[in-house]
């Protein structure tokens, strides 16, 4: 063996083994191989789909049923419905409103249901019960009598909008008017009368922050105005002394009217709500002191 061939054959042996060495011992080279591995053996998880709640406009009593396939539906957090309305749900609501007219003894009972992550800007206890009456005043336009329908709310700890809309979070029931209603309602005037709504204002300020029992305080007035022919709601505007009279009487007017355009707002009949201002002149508390102006400076509601 010559000693050009021997040096050949070194040469190749040591390829051999470094290529040998390098792709056994190598830990980096297997950890890329094992991460391509890896990269390619990973899966996307499929994230099961939700679907959306729907509720039908459904309503039976006894041999009368009827139930359409659509209802009112509400933006997140948004008490008033979407418009427009399909026109099965607009022959729903008059098959409904002649059941009713033949019936004079039935109550429409309309539920509104929440979300517990929604928000309630509304003037009524619970954002349920604004949607029940949005739904309510619908049907008196439709023409079903105010009288004939009462209204709740109740919150819906599975209700599942479509994206950023509810389908439909409203429920109905029939039933019999109650053989006390009579009774009820002279209780429920005397409740407001005796203890009627009082919103207070700062100096110059035209804004309106309710707490719970003023809410209901409003709910009641507005079941009140629906059940009872000819009642109205009395909104008057007081001042304390500060400036000229003549002044504070068009502020009082001016607070009235923003109350009377709020409870509007809320669903309550511009025509059942009357205004007016009487100024500095009924206090109920001394002007001498900050405290007995602000008493002073409010706004009362309640019934005639």
């Amino acid at each position: 063996m010559t000693r050009k061939t021997t040096y050949f054959l070194g040469i190749l042996a040591v390829i051999i083994i470094g290529t040998f060495l390098y792709l056994n011992l190598c830990s980096e080279c297997k950890i890329s191989q094992n991460s391509v591995n890896v990269i390619q053996d990973e899966t996307v998880p499929i994230i099961p789909s939700v679907d959306p709640t729907s509720y039908p406009f459904s309503v039976s009593d006894g041999d009368y049923s009827l139930e359409v396939n659509d209802n009112f539906n509400f933006n997140h957090s948004n008490p008033s419905f979407l418009m427009p309305i399909s026109n099965k749900l607009k022959d729903g609501i008059s098959n409904l409103e002649g059941y009713l007219s033949a019936n004079t003894a039935k109550i429409l009972n309309i539920t509104g249901f929440y979300a517990p992550d929604e928000e309630n800007h509304t003037a009524y206890p619970n954002l349920g019960l604004a949607r029940a009456n949005s739904v309510k005043n619908h049907l008196i336009s439709s023409g079903i009598p105010s009288a004939q329908i009462n209204t709740m709310g109740k919150v819906m700890e599975d209700m599942i909008p479509d994206e950023t809309v509810f389908l439909g979070p409203i429920s109905y029931g029939i039933s019999k008017e109650a053989e006390d209603v009579d009774e009820q309602l002279k209780a429920l005037y005397e409740k407001i009368k005796d203890n009627p709504l009082v919103l207070y204002f700062q100096t110059g300020e035209a804004a309106i922050s309710l707490t719970a029992e003023q809410r209901q305080k409003i709910a009641d007035i507005s079941s009140y105005l629906d059940k009872v022919d000819g009642a109205v709601c009395n909104v008057v505007g007081h001042t304390d002394n500060t400036g000229v009279r003549a002044t504070n009487i068009q502020l009082g007017q001016e607070r009235a009217d923003f109350v009377k355009g709020y409870l509007i707002s809320n669903g309550i009949a511009k025509s059942k709500i009357s205004t007016s201002s009487q100024g500095p002149d009924s206090p109920i508390a001394s002007n001498d002191t900050e405290e007995g102006r602000a008493k002073n400076r409010r706004t009362i509601v309640t019934l005639n």
